[in-house]
Formats: structure tokens, C-alpha cells, sequence
């Protein structure tokens, strides 16, 4: 269950309604947004343990969490305008941004657009270019999609069906899985009147997504302010499953880290570094893509220092 102390909230801004939980504290305002499918609640162990020092705040862009679902409005321009709109709403001039994974589309954006009003950036295994042809063809040699089962036709009926389908068909969530993640599955999910379980995002929004991730080109070179960027460098471990993969297969999935996602993701981080030379970068040995759960004893330290200086 979730305890952590917080305002749930909403402000309408943009033509749609968005969600936000608020920690408060005080000091400068640290914002966090959450990865693509995702909840504000993802955070709610990590954020608070900033409020001592900051005003702390997580939103759920549109698409997520409890905010509106609207079939339009997932490109660049139109989510980074509703971040400066809920900004505003809230009568937040500056602010430090920590986002995870699709969040590197807002930061990325807003703080090009915005710089007199970013503070900070902090990318939590986020800062990457999708859109990028070698990228593809890293996804395309990737062997899991073929293994993975398909989701159950059979209607889920209840929330913790739900959850042990998500951790039995997708290991790598189900190694971090806890209080957190339980909590914030909970917003992401909802019941039809005829008593189905599902996923509050519809194909037509997770396709107008990854539309987005599939083209926008982040311009991190242009990234003036302080930055401090978080890569896992994962090496598949945590992509195992005994229940459908044979030994064969886990074998594939070892050796596509080693041989082509790791090279990859070590090429890519020299790349940023190039790119954004100012940044701080934190690479994490065979890290896991939500650090700031399955490493966030590592992760909160090195924020803090960023924060701090």
C-alpha cells in the first residue's frame, strides 16, 4: 500500500485535464515524470525523500495515470506546451525536471523552448534517441518479442490478475516489482462496466506514442542548463524467464546484450558526452531501466550531489 504524503490533485490547462501528486517541501521546484505507461505514483518512495530541500511535484502527462486520455496531442510540441501550461497553472517559473525513459521528450524540449525556466535536467535512463537508424536496427535483431506469449484472451476480471500477467509475461518489471510498482499499476488500469480489467491507454494513443518516439529527433546538443544523465548499461538478466523462455532462448537474450544492445548502449553514451559535454554522467554496470528503484540508494546519491552543488 502507498503511505507516502501527498496531495492528489488537477489542473485543466490545454483543453484537458491533467493529474499531479505534490509532496511539498521547500525550496526550488523538482518536477518528476514518469515513463511511457506509467504513473505519477511510480514515484512515490523516490520523490519524497527530496522534500526536505525541494518542493516536490510528479506529473501524469496526458495519456497517463489519472489525467485525460484524449486521441490527440502526443507529439513534442503539444506535450512540452502542456508541462509549460501546468507550470504556469500552478505559478511554477523555474523548476528542475527529472524524467525516466519517454520523459526525455519533454525535458529534452523544454528546456530548448524554456531555458530561462529550467534549472536543471536530470535524464534517469532516459536520455537516448529513438528515432535514430542505428537504434532500429538494434531493436531489430532484439530475439524476445518472438518469445514472449501473447496477452490472455480471456478477460482479466480483477486488478491482481492483471498485475500477475504483466510480471509473468515481462521479468524485467516483475524483478522490481513491490509496493511502488503495485500502487502505480493501479492508476494505469481501469474496469469496463462489464467487469473487464485493462489498460487505460488505447491502441489509437499508444500508437500516436510511439509514433512520436519513432521520429522526434532530440536536440540534446542545444541543452544549455545543468545536466546530469543516468544510463543502465543492461545486460539481460533481468529479461530471463524460466516459466517460457527454454535454455536456448535465454541464451539468445544473454548473448543480444552482450554482442549488440551493451555495444550499443556504451557507443551511445560517448556520443552524449560529445553531445552535451557539460553533462554529468552516471553509468550504471549492469543496471536496470527504472534505476531509481532497482538502484536507488546509487541513484539518490548522485542526485542529491547534482541538486545540491
Amino acid at each position: 500500500m502507498d503511505n507516502s504524503p501527498y496531495k492528489s490533485d488537477y489542473v485543466y490547462v490545454n483543453g484537458i485535464r491533467l493529474h499531479y501528486l505534490d509532496w511539498g517541501g521547500k525550496g526550488n521546484v523538482l518536477l518528476f515524470l514518469a515513463g511511457m505507461g506509467c504513473s505519477a505514483h511510480i514515484f512515490d518512495k523516490f520523490a519524497p525523500r527530496f522534500t526536505n530541500n525541494f518542493h516536490v511535484v510528479a506529473l501524469d502527462r496526458r495519456g497517463h495515470g489519472d489525467s485525460d486520455y484524449p486521441d490527440t496531442g502526443y507529439d513534442p510540441d503539444t506535450l512540452t506546451e502542456d508541462l509549460r501550461l501546468f507550470l504556469d497553472a500552478l505559478k511554477i517559473d523555474k523548476v528542475i525536471l527529472a524524467g525516466h525513459s519517454l520523459a526525455y521528450i519533454e525535458l529534452s524540449r523544454f528546456a530548448i523552448l524554456h531555458p530561462e525556466r529550467t534549472l536543471k535536467l536530470v535524464f534517469l535512463d532516459a536520455a537516448y534517441d529513438s528515432s535514430s537508424a542505428e537504434y532500429k536496427v538494434v531493436l531489430g535483431k532484439n530475439p524476445m518479442p518472438k518469445m514472449m506469449p501473447a496477452w490472455p484472451e480471456d478477460a482479466l476480471v480483477a486488478v491482481e490478475d492483471y498485475i500477475d500477467t504483466v510480471k509473468r509475461l515481462i521479468p524485467s518489471l516483475a524483478v522490481i516489482w513491490g509496493d511502488v510498482m503495485e500502487e502505480q499499476t493501479k492508476h494505469t488500469v481501469k474496469t469496463t462496466p462489464d467487469g473487464k480489467v485493462m489498460d487505460k491507454m488505447s491502441e489509437a494513443e499508444l500508437k500516436a506514442i510511439r509514433n512520436t518516439v519513432d521520429s522526434y529527433v532530440p536536440e540534446y546538443s542545444k541543452i544549455r542548463v545543468p545536466t546530469l544523465s543516468f544510463f543502465a548499461d543492461q545486460n539481460g538478466s533481468a529479461f530471463l524467464s524460466s516459466e517460457y523462455m527454454t535454455e536456448e532462448q535465454k541464451a539468445l537474450v544473454m548473448d543480444y546484450f552482450k554482442t549488440v544492445r551493451q555495444p550499443y548502449t556504451r557507443q551511445y553514451i560517448e556520443q552524449f558526452k560529445q553531445n552535451v559535454p557539460n553533462a554529468e554522467v552516471v553509468e550504471i554496470p549492469n543496471g536496470h531501466h527504472y534505476c531509481f528503484i532497482q538502484h536507488e540508494e546509487l541513484v539518490y546519491e548522485e542526485l542529491w550531489k547534482f541538486l545540491a552543488a
